[in-house]
Parts: C-alpha cells; sequence; structure tokens
C-alpha cells in the first residue's frame, strides 16, 4: 500500500456495523466459491456412502464387520450412531484438509488475485481483516461439521430405525438425550478445528499463492498425523493438535467423560493463540504489493 492509501485509511472512521458488513461479505464469498460448494458437497456425501455400505453389508440381517469408525457396529440399530461414525470418519482427513483449504486461501488468495491491496484501502485495518479472515474459517469449521452431521442424520433416519441408544458405559438414554449430545460432539468436532484454522491461516500470511498455501496447509496436517501414530513419538504426541481429536467419544459416556475433552480444547486455544499471534505479527508487518 502506498502511504496516500494508508494515510486515507486512518482517518476513516470503522464503526462496528462496517465490521459486521465486512464479516458478512467475507462469508458470502466465502461460501459462494465453487470450491467451497464442493468440499461441502464431499463432506455431505461421506456419511451417505458410510450408511449405504453398511446397509447393503447387513442386508442379510448380520451385523457389519469390527473394523472401521466408532461405533459403526451400532447403526443398524439406531440410525443416530451414523451421526457419530461420519464425525469419527471425517475428523481424522476430510474434515481437516477443508478447513486447510479454505484457511490457506484467505490472505494468500486475496494477494494472488490482486485483491488483497483494496482490501486494506478500504477502513479495515490489517489487524480487523485478519480477525475477520479468522473468524469466517472458524464459522466455516462449525459450517462443515454440521453439513457432515445433519447429512448423518438424515441417512440414518431413511436407512436405520431411531429410538433409544445405548451409551458407550452400557446406560440407555432417550432419543432426545441423543439428538443432545450428537449437537455436543458436533460442536466439540468444530471446536476442535479451530487450531488447524489458525496454521491455515498463519501459513497463508507467508506466502501470495492461494495454491501453496493450501498445499502446505494440508501436507502439514497429514504429517503431523503421520508422526501422532509413530510409537518412538509418544512424548510428544499430546501435544500435536490431532492428538485429542476423538475424545468426543467421551461424550457418549454415561456421566460424560471431560479429562481429554478439556485437554483437547485447551490444546486446540494454544494452536490458536501461538498461531493467531504469529499470523497477526506477519501480515501486520508484510509489505503488500498486491
Amino acid at each position: 500500500m502506498s502511504q496516500a492509501d494508508t494515510a486515507k485509511a486512518a482517518v476513516r472512521p470503522v464503526s462496528p456495523l462496517w465490521t459486521f458488513g465486512l464479516l458478512r461479505s467475507e462469508l458470502t464469498t466465502t461460501f459462494r466459491r465453487w470450491r467451497t460448494l464442493a468440499l461441502l458437497a464431499v463432506l455431505a456425501g461421506v456419511p451417505v456412502l458410510v450408511g449405504i455400505a453398511v446397509k447393503i453389508e447387513t442386508g442379510d440381517g448380520s451385523s457389519p464387520g469390527g473394523g472401521g469408525p466408532a461405533f459403526i457396529s451400532q447403526i443398524t440399530n439406531n440410525g443416530l450412531f451414523l451421526v457419530f461414525t461420519a464425525l469419527a470418519a471425517t475428523l481424522p482427513f476430510f474434515l481437516p484438509m477443508a478447513i486447510g483449504v479454505v484457511a490457506g486461501d484467505a490472505i494468500a488468495g486475496e494477494s494472488n488475485s490482486g485483491t488483497l491491496r483494496y482490501l486494506l484501502v478500504a477502513p479495515a485495518g490489517r489487524s480487523r481483516l485478519l480477525l475477520t479472515k479468522y473468524a469466517t474459517v472458524v464459522i466455516f469449521c462449525l459450517a462443515a461439521t454440521l453439513v457432515v452431521a445433519v447429512s448423518a442424520l438424515t441417512v440414518g433416519a431413511l436407512l436405520f430405525p431411531l429410538g433409544d441408544l445405548t451409551t458407550i458405559s452400557g446406560t440407555r438414554i432417550g432419543f432426545a438425550e441423543g439428538l443432545g449430545r450428537a449437537l455436543l460432539i458436533a460442536l466439540a468436532v468444530a471446536a476442535s478445528l479451530i487450531g488447524v484454522a489458525a496454521l491455515g491461516l498463519f501459513v497463508s500470511t507467508l506466502t501470495g499463492s492461494g495454491i501453496a498455501a493450501m498445499a502446505t496447509t494440508v501436507g502439514l496436517l497429514i504429517t503431523v498425523q503421520i508422526l501422532d501414530q509413530i510409537p518412538q513419538l509418544h512424548a510428544l504426541q499430546p501435544y500435536f493438535f490431532s492428538h485429542y481429536w476423538l475424545s468426543f467419544a467421551d461424550l457418549m459416556r454415561e456421566p460424560v467423560y471431560w479429562d481429554d475433552l478439556a485437554k483437547n480444547l485447551g490444546l486446540q486455544a494454544l494452536y490458536a493463540a501461538v498461531f493467531g499471534s504469529a499470523a497477526w505479527a506477519r501480515f501486520t508487518t508484510k509489505d503488500i504489493t498486491a
């Protein structure tokens, strides 16, 4: 940005209403992209494929095999378990990959298309724009998770019976309480992705290529999850952002086991703080030429 542009932006008042308008504009732009719609369609398709596969396998009255995502053996008894199974199936790769793509493109994509400089001429300021970008990615985390959950609930209701369900602890809870647990699990899964969102945003500030930022973020996701499976790294694994992702299963215990859930939320908050601060430090001192 030129000094004249900077001075012009500095004297313009910034109202909360304008900030809300910026967020609304970012959300509209993000969710109207064909890439975003394709990612959501893939996420919605995973529960469909899992549900159909289980239905075909159990068509002769047999139980599904013991392998596969958690809760899969319970789907034929209660379609609500398809929600838990679908989230367990998408969390290790599909959901974080989608978040990595959106977060990685947040700043680098604007720079690559030549629109970042013009965004900063508006009375946003770098900090406000970065925060708006991060809020957009976090909202996408929630939307993507809910797409999986709603798709799974719909398919589960169409293909399997619904009713009271048995928790991991062996106790029975009503269907309404089961729906409440499903919503809590979806929120826990969405919260598990805020660290990835901050990491992707930081990577996005390091380059002017949206494709490079997206590829780097997804590559880091895969690398960390591979490292999380190596026994020799057990001392480091509790600090990997993916280590406690599947702790949402503890919400299906009676009573709920909160320890790993709390560790997961604390770890995600730490990653969000560290990489969010790094993104801010980089973005606020970066020369914007495009």
